[in-house]
């Protein structure tokens, strides 16, 4: 490979790194994860936590899910099997995630509580997965789109955690506490990152 191809492959792995991440955001532009999202999104910390575990997984499983569907599925006619190969690529990778966080943050452990392991059926991870099916992309390519997408979610998710530990939900009307308000924060943050909309195409 020249140093030409070699910046060639450079450039488009950062281009589709940043698209991910901003403006095709698998949270604010997708509305992927919002289960998650709702329910963890009340502290920076936990927030952090669980959007960390998040990037990791979405990207680990991005690639292995590529390499999986390029030299397994598709070799072997099987690709009508994608679906619950993915599911089971990411369930394994939660569990190690699990394993991990339970072993050097109990803390961190406990506060994430039962959506620590619903990261398995986060439609987020999942569609990042499923996206890359549609892209011609090459095994670094698929790498930095999963690790965009992961840290676009996690950056969507710490800034409302943020947002909601500044806003003092007891004073807001019943309806709008809790997943309400959570709701609006979205929307809002959603009409900025559309503002990142057509700037770079993947």
């Amino acid at each position: 490979m020249t140093a030409i191809q070699d910046m060639s492959l450079f450039t488009s792995i950062i281009v589709i790194f940043i698209s991910a991440a901003f403006t095709d955001n698998i949270l604010l532009a997708r509305f992927l994860g919002m289960c998650s999202c709702l329910g963890v999104s009340k502290k920076v910390d936990t927030s952090m936590g669980l959007g960390a575990a998040v990037v990791f997984v979405t990207a680990s499983t991005a690639a292995l899910n590529y390499l999986v569907y390029q030299y397994i599925l598709i070799p072997f006619h099987l690709e009508f099997l994608r679906l619950i190969t993915f599911i089971i690529v990411i369930a394994a990778f939660v569990q190690l995630i699990e394993m991990i966080i339970e072993r050097f943050s109990p803390a961190l452990y406990n506060a994430l509580g039962i959506f620590l392991p619903l990261i398995t059926v986060n439609c987020a991870i999942l569609g990042i997965s499923l996206f890359m099916l549609n892209k011609p992309y090459g095994f670094w390519q698929t790498f930095a789109f999963g690790l965009g997408g992961g840290f676009g979610w996690f950056l969507a998710i710490t800034l409302i955690g943020g947002i909601r530990e500044k806003i003092r939900e007891e004073s807001l009307p019943n309806g709008l506490a809790g997943p309400g308000i959570t709701l609006i924060i979205i929307g809002i943050m959603s009409l900025a990152f559309v503002g990142f909309s057509g700037m770079i195409k993947i």
